[in-house]
């Protein structure tokens, strides 16, 4: 009988330390999609306060922190990573489990902006995406979300199936600025 063993999305790829950046997989935990149902939101985020001591994020923001995160992804949609939903969410919002569609990078170091300029249309300067800010975009042809979590560094959300293309893309784009810093 063969016996299978688990692997990550990213098994073997990373880390990658690239001139002042750094790139390595990092494991969210429980992955779970909230859409509140309509009218529901104030609730959801009361419910959500009580059940993993975080708020429901705005357009564009995250809350919470290492080990437990609400990540804003989309249009009334938010991601919940960490722990398994609380089971009174349910009462406002549908709840999908996205553990498996989902890989998720972190991206830091001093030239964590400079990578991520060659790569996307955000301006991910800090003095306009500040800590806690997250944007749904394009990372090269692709679509992903974008977390900072620091000065210096970004949590990169990106379809499982693209796991070798966002590593790939995010190398190049590491190496191209390591390379400029050297003249």
């Amino acid at each position: 009988m063969v016996e299978l063993a688990p692997k990550t999305p990213l098994s073997g790829m990373t880390p990658l330390e690239i001139g002042a950046a750094t790139l390595r997989e990092v494991d969210l935990g429980v992955l779970t999609s909230l859409a509140p149902f309509k009218g529901q939101d104030a609730a959801l985020s009361n419910a959500l306060k009580a059940g993993h001591g975080m708020a429901l994020p705005g357009p564009g923001r995250a809350t919470g922190k290492e080990g437990g995160r609400a990540i804003w992804f989309g249009n009334r949609m938010v991601l919940l990573a960490g722990p398994a939903p609380d089971t009174d969410l349910a009462a406002f919002a549908a709840l999908s489990d996205q553990s498996d569609a989902w890989v998720s990078v972190r991206l830091e170091g001093a030239d964590a902006e400079a990578v991520l300029a060659r790569v996307t249309p955000l301006d991910l300067r800090i003095g306009v995406f500040r800590r806690g800010h997250s944007a749904r975009s394009e990372l090269r042809h692709m679509a992903a979300s974008i977390t900072r979590l620091s000065e210096t560094a970004f949590l990169i959300l990106a379809f499982r199936s693209m796991s070798g293309t966002l590593v790939h893309d995010l190398q190049e784009a590491m190496c191209g600025v390591a390379a400029r810093r050297r003249g």
